[in-house]
């Protein structure tokens, strides 16, 4: 048994078989099979470059076939998958990635061996680019479902983003090629516990580019770190540092000792939030709706003057501690569809519909409409989302603003985020792009109430 490759078939499996996340299910799956270093890093590179480039692998499948990839036994699918990323994707030798396939299939899809080396010869007998030409629509006539199946997105998904960056194709297919990419795992050093040089220094990797706060991992597990095990550092994108950041640098008039976190799970955002409320003799609320994730926000926030309160966010007035006109600073990061993380979470891209838009967006407005009743006459609300879909930005603002029935003023939030960074559009929004900045794509609306 090749214990890496039947590591990442496991992690595979899962996704598509349980709706798991491959960050979740990976990591115990490396323990259990006792997979260490290059090992290890084969495995998740098999995972998760097959969750990545799922749609075009499976185009190719089913012409390699001559049947829908959706037709064939899972088991036997999903490790056809991984063999046909090999091939396709990765320096393994065509006979190398065949031969293991067919171990594998001959484990986990008994009496289908002949059938996948037969698939697998005829996948091997042209490369991507060949495969993609032979596949993929016109780019002249069909330049959304050309781009869906040479970068391995929905054409949906596609849409949108090309939608959010004024219908620039190419920029569009920088961001699709940099959504393949294995990011790099970004730390933040909490304000007042931890240097973010020193830290760099000491995990071998650099400090941010952007945010003053963020370490870029050098390598190895961010569990391992002594600054994230002992709470003076935690695992979060630049972006959303960035953007938290912006809320707290925000000028306000009168006192700022009450800072609200409305949509808090897991904790990341309140953690730094509370780092920073702690230098400034300020108090953080955090709420979240999941007793689960109130629970992480709980861990992610210990030590830090941040009171947890497992409710709902949008019950600003009728929950006695979440007074109307209260907090001086408030947070709204909104649950959305994720479209800014795919880079993060591949299996997102194939599990998100259109149809999940209308439940979102408008939770997302009844969620700022409380934050904007929750801030009071001259402080700010942060709207912040990681999707750069317009239908969860701009649209859901503005619409909440207008039915807030409160005066709002929309705030410029280029200069709440570092002098001198680049691509941040025309105001008064802020979208983050990980082609542009290398960030996720999150999306940020600061609110002045009047």
């Amino acid at each position: 048994m090749d214990r890496p490759r039947y590591a990442a078939y496991q992690a595979v499996a899962a996704v598509n078989r349980d709706d798991a996340y491959a960050n979740l299910v990976l990591p115990s799956i490396l323990r259990e099979e006792g997979l260490f270093g290059r090992d290890a890093a084969f495995a998740t590179e098999l995972t998760y470059g097959t969750l990545r480039h799922l749609g075009t692998l499976d185009a190719i499948l089913t012409s390699a076939a001559g049947r829908d990839v959706q037709r064939i036994d899972p088991p036997v699918r999903d490790a056809l998958r991984i063999g046909a990323y090999q091939l396709l994707h990765t320096r393994v030798p065509p006979h190398a990635a065949v031969s293991s396939t067919v171990d594998l299939v001959r484990m986990v899809g008994q009496g289908a061996t002949g059938f996948a080396n037969a698939v697998l010869r005829e996948v091997a007998a042209c490369d991507l680019d060949a495969w993609v030409s032979r596949l993929a629509p016109p780019m002249e006539t069909d330049p959304i479902g050309h781009l869906a199946l040479a970068h391995s997105h929905p054409q949906w998904i596609v849409r949108a983003f090309s939608e959010a960056l004024d219908g620039d194709l190419g920029e569009t297919t920088r961001l699709l090629i940099e959504d393949n990419e294995r990011p790099p795992v970004h730390l933040c050093a909490r304000p007042g516990l931890a240097d973010p040089v020193e830290l760099a220094d000491a995990t071998g990797g650099a400090p941010g580019a952007f945010s003053p706060y963020a370490v870029y991992l050098g390598g190895g597990s961010p569990g391992d770190v002594a600054a994230v095990a002992d709470g003076r550092a935690h695992v979060q994108d630049e972006g959303s540092q960035l953007v938290a950041n912006a809320l707290a640098v925000a000028p306000i008039d009168g006192p700022d000792g009450r800072w609200l976190d409305l949509c808090a799970g897991p904790g990341g955002k309140a953690g730094l939030l509370g780092a920073l409320a702690a230098q400034r003799d300020a108090r953080v609320t955090a709420v979240e709706v999941a007793e689960h994730r109130a629970r992480l926000v709980e861990g992610a926030t210990r030590g830090l003057p941040v009171t947890v309160l497992h409710t709902d966010g949008r019950l600003v007035g009728a929950e006695p501690k979440l007074p109307e006109g209260h907090f001086d600073r408030v947070l709204v990061d909104a649950p959305c569809t994720g479209l800014g993380s795919l880079r993060r979470r591949p299996e997102s891209r194939w599990r998100r519909q259109p149809s999940d838009l209308p439940a979102l967006t408008r939770l997302q407005r009844e969620l700022l409409t409380a934050g904007l009743r929750a801030v009071r006459p001259g402080g700010v609300v942060a709207y912040v989302t990681c999707s750069p879909h317009t239908v969860e930005t701009h649209v859901t603002v503005t619409e909440a603003a207008r039915r807030s029935g409160a005066s709002v003023d929309f705030v410029d939030a280029r200069p709440l985020l570092p002098a001198g960074m680049p691509g941040l559009g025309d105001g008064p929004t802020v979208q983050l792009w990980p082609h542009r900045h290398g960030t996720d794509a999150m999306f940020l609306a600061v609110l002045r109430r009047g």
